[in-house]
């Protein structure tokens, strides 16, 4: 235990809060509540949700994204959480990761990501592992794109299914493919494995709020991505270059003019990776 007041570190799921609820865990299916980190922002909208996965009854949990580093309070939490048997990352950036350490040193439990950097007494995730923990059934889907290292788990309880996505899908708004290592062809990629893998799935993000049906959500997000492909297609042919040979940031102030300036930052990242994608077609 870490000696924090009870009242602070809430260890039963509450289903009468609505998105976003700081410092309550928040049930969302009889197998899934989430922890939202009260650390809202460009990119990680209300906050980071650590989701804290148990089949009903059980004594053991599974954390997933335990949140980001210097979040005192966030943290107490997830290491209060009874039974923590087990923590799973979805993908490499510090909102995510940070809290791994603490969580670790507090609990004992193994941490496995698709990095090994991010590992702790535990080897890294597989390609379709399946994993029994909590009295669940927890499938790794990598999913590349936003990042490199980017993955999903499929949750089964009971004959009922949800996908935790990370940031490759989120509750609000389209995520940002990181051009340090995310593809949009990845991308794209993983939005079909996530359309077909994750059929009647309820939708678990990483930021902004579940959806009880992960389909519409992930069509709606690779319709959106093709849109974009072909405005970029549209602009790079009224400006007269090639892809190859094209500055993000003038792709930006064209196609992106009705977003606000203080997000297109995010924006030119993510036309990196389409540039990128439209010179290899």
């Amino acid at each position: 235990m870490t000696g924090a007041d009870p009242n602070d570190s809430p260890a039963t799921p509450d289903a009468g809060v609505a998105h976003p609820a700081y410092g309550a865990l928040r049930e969302v299916t009889p197998f899934a509540s989430v922890l939202l980190c009260d650390n809202p922002g460009m990119m990680e909208l209300d906050g980071t949700n650590t989701w804290v996965l148990r089949a009903p009854g059980h004594d053991e949990c599974v954390v997933v994204d335990p949140g980001p580093p210097k979040h005192g309070k966030h943290n107490r939490r997830i290491v209060d959480q009874p039974g923590v048997a087990l923590t799973l990352i979805t993908h490499r950036h510090h909102d995510h990761v940070g809290g791994i350490n603490r969580l670790h040193k507090r609990t004992g439990a193994p941490t496995r990501a698709r990095l090994d950097e991010h590992c702790r007494d535990a080897p890294a995730l597989r390609d379709r592992e399946i994993i029994e923990v909590a009295g669940l059934t927890i499938q790794t889907l990598y999913t590349p794109g936003h990042t490199g290292d980017s993955v999903s788990f499929l949750v089964e309880c009971d004959g009922r299914l949800a996908m935790i996505t990370g940031d490759t899908i989120l509750g609000s708004g389209t995520t940002v493919l990181d051009p340090r290592d995310g593809t949009l062809r990845d991308y794209l990629n993983s939005l079909n494995r996530l359309i077909v893998e994750g059929e009647g799935a309820t939708l678990l993000p990483a930021h902004g709020p579940d959806h009880p049906d992960l389909g519409p959500v992930a069509r709606y997000y690779k319709a959106h991505r093709e849109e974009r492909i072909d405005q970029i297609q549209a602009a790079l042919e009224e400006m007269g270059v090639a892809a190859r040979k094209a500055k993000p940031m003038k792709v930006v102030r064209k196609v992106y003019s009705d977003v606000d300036k203080k997000l297109w930052p995010a924006a030119r990242m993510s036309v990196k990776a389409q540039l990128e994608y439209l010179r290899d077609r």
